[in-house]
């Protein structure tokens, strides 16, 4: 099944991966099958095991074999034509993460499998899904958020596999990826604004410190305390009562939805009673209440240049576009 020519100037861990692939395209080699051992392509091929094992691993990672303990190695695809495996853990998919993904997704080419997990926010499940994925992969795309700890994950992956997507805390910055400079951002913004924020009273921000990156809060404080305006920094919307000249950012669309709610049972109207900002833009974000203003980083552009980086292996740092955009709630 293993055939290694001597004469040729192919790599002869490639030649292994040819005549797998060649096993299993012909028909030789079925899924759930077990291929040769590492042992006995050594010995027959003459061969060190670090050659078979880089065979094996690039098979392994494009998803062509898996490895069962104490057993072997396993036809676990037939789909030869995948050159590449990616692997992406999303924090949690909502409707801008979504664009992201189908940006991503459309701009691969077919050779290209992309699988994708989600960490909810928990770093237990974090740990645990890239500790079962680890060898699996060619690329590791990761949107950490602002779990702690991440770093001891991320130390079991070669680096030079890893991307991090979105939030990129101090101790990932040695990785390539696609960020935001959510600091920056809501400073720049803010300041472009600051002529519809001097009619209110109170600039709030409603700000979970599971969810939502630390950026955000202190270059919203550093915001409002070079211009000297009022602020308050509050978890949640729920038992705030809310009052007239009162400005609120807010990054959740669920907290969103509840402060419309609540300035609506208080008969009060936007923009001229209070006031909002809301994060990551989305169609209804431009239709709802006659439009609401929104700070927002371009997801579609970000999922775009991330297929261009993985494409083409290429390893940088990228600070994702930001803008503001002006509608009916300010």
């Amino acid at each position: 099944m293993i055939k290694i020519n001597n004469k040729i100037s192919t790599p002869k861990y490639q030649q292994i991966v040819f005549s797998i692939e060649r096993a299993i395209s012909q028909g030789e080699l079925k899924k759930g099958d077990q291929i040769p051992s590492i042992n006995s392509i050594k010995e027959a091929q003459s061969l060190s095991r670090d050659t078979v094992l880089m065979a094996f691993n690039d098979l392994k990672s494009r998803g062509v074999i898996q490895s069962v303990v104490g057993k072997g190695y396993y036809v676990s695809s037939e789909n030869i034509r995948v050159k590449q495996k990616v692997f992406l853990l999303f924090d949690e998919l909502n409707s801008f993460k979504e664009d992201l993904y189908n940006a991503f997704i459309k701009n691969l080419n077919d050779s290209i499998e992309v699988d994708i997990y989600f960490h909810h926010f928990n770093y237990r499940v974090f740990n645990n899904i890239i500790e079962n994925n680890i060898g699996n992969y060619n690329h590791y795309i990761i949107m950490p958020a602002n779990l702690k700890g991440t770093e001891k994950t991320l130390k079991r992956l070669p680096n030079d596999r890893v991307y991090i997507l979105d939030q990129m805390p101090a101790a990932l910055k040695h990785y390539s990826g696609i960020y935001q400079n959510f600091e920056k951002d809501i400073c720049t913004n803010l300041e472009k604004a600051i002529s519809y924020i001097r009619k209110y009273q109170k600039l709030l921000l409603i700000f979970s410190s599971e969810k939502q990156p630390l950026g955000m809060r202190e270059g919203f404080i550093k915001f409002c305390e070079k211009h000297i305006i009022p602020y308050e920094v509050l978890d949640s919307i729920k038992d705030k009562t809310i009052e007239k000249g009162d400005l609120y950012i807010v990054p959740d669309d669920k907290q969103l939805l509840q402060l419309i709610k609540k300035m609506k049972s208080m008969k009060f109207f936007l923009a001229d009673d209070i006031g909002i900002i809301s994060y990551n833009d989305t169609l209804l974000k431009e239709i709802v209440e006659g439009g609401i203003t929104t700070i927002s980083t371009n997801f579609t552009a970000m999922g775009k240049r991330l297929a261009e980086m993985i494409q083409n292996n290429q390893h940088t740092n990228i600070e994702n576009e930001n803008r503001l955009i002006i509608r009916n709630s300010l």
